[in-house]
């Protein structure tokens, strides 16, 4: 199978991305794999590489700066059997790259347009899980130029309806990057300052006292549920540092907790997965509280992908090992174009 693979990324979430790409080319059978490399700049452009025969061993290594063909992405190469984005966050996770597969009509690994661009801003996704009639917090957002109109307003309503404390997030992005904790007006004003340099839109969330727990869901029509995991960080809550840099979080897998909450937990999932029209793969972020209330956080519609993150690590404690994992996902992607392709287009 001719297989592209497509990293880097127009994002703040770059180097998660570069990372995910050395651990996919690690663990693919090249007896089975033709793997053919694409890296996005951080400025957009996309650089051809040569193929891909042994497993790379540094990240500088796939960032072709000794050679590699620049290239416009509507002349993507139609020929491959399977794109897999292996891309976080804007210009990437967002459905943008999704449509551009769509329009060439190339199979590709994970979720569509709709799913990813839903999954990538968080205040359409808590609206549609709101519709679906999933538990969360309470939440609030604002875009820049309401914000900039009336700051005072903006802070009020936050204490207001959310009170303290609470989480200022960028709308559209993942892997904890501008995210801030607010006890007090001091800290919020700095945090919408902080969320703004990432998106026009940011939402502010309701904290709460709670345990992290996240499952993972494959499949496209008929699904899987991983057993759950629990993030138990050292530092004040799960930030970029503590996600990739510093090993300051514990994840615990499977997670101690009732069987009642995973079976809640499993049943909201699925439900959040189909509201969304997931299909590929999706991690689940999940709050349980002290007295068993299960809230849904968010989905991430291409979670982190090495082997030491959460998604690949649920399914290898579920019996997946992670080459076996890259291989299901990259037949659920078949499967879904395969079913796209019975559709009429004339009346």
């Amino acid at each position: 199978m001719k297989l592209c693979l497509l990293y880097g990324g127009k994002s703040a979430e770059h180097e998660v991305s570069l990372q995910t790409a050395k651990a996919v080319i690690h663990a693919l059978d090249m007896n089975k794999f033709d793997i053919f490399p694409i890296f996005i700049t951080k400025e957009g452009r996309w650089i051809q590489g040569p193929q891909i025969t042994e497993p790379v061993e540094d990240i500088k290594q796939l960032q072709f700066s000794n050679g590699g063909n620049e290239l416009m992405p509507q002349s993507l190469n139609t020929d491959y059997d399977m794109v897999f984005p292996l891309l976080h966050g804007p210009n990437g996770e967002d459905g943008t790259v999704q449509g551009l597969l769509e329009i060439l009509n190339i199979p590709y690994v994970g979720n569509g347009v709709l799913a990813s661009s839903a999954g990538m801003d968080k205040v359409v996704m808590k609206n549609i899980f709101a519709q679906a009639g999933l538990n969360q917090v309470e939440y609030v957002s604002f875009i820049r130029s309401t914000w900039e109109s009336d700051r005072e307003a903006a802070y009020k309503q936050v204490e207001e309806q959310i009170g303290y404390p609470s989480f200022v997030k960028p709308a559209n992005l993942g892997s904890s990057v501008g995210i801030s904790k607010c006890d007090n007006r001091e800290e919020l004003v700095a945090a919408f300052e902080d969320a703004f340099r990432y998106d026009r839109k940011i939402i502010i969330e309701e904290g709460v006292l709670a345990r992290e727990v996240e499952v993972g869901v494959l499949g496209n029509d008929e699904l899987a549920c991983s057993v759950a995991g629990e993030i138990v960080p050292k530092k004040e809550f799960y930030d970029y540092e503590a996600k990739y840099a510093d090993n300051t979080t514990e994840l615990v897998i499977p997670a101690g907790i009732p069987e009642v909450s995973y079976d809640e937990i499993r049943k909201m999932a699925f439900t959040a997965y189909k509201s969304l029209d997931c299909s590929g793969l999706a991690r689940m972020d999940f709050f349980v509280t002290s007295d068993g209330r299960v809230l849904i956080n968010e989905v991430n519609t291409m979670p982190g992908f090495t082997p030491a993150s959460m998604f690949p690590l649920l399914w290898k404690n579920t019996g997946v090992p992670y080459p076996k994992l890259i291989e299901r996902l990259v037949d659920l992607g078949r499967e879904r174009y395969e079913e796209k392709q019975n559709i009429i287009h004339s009346f």
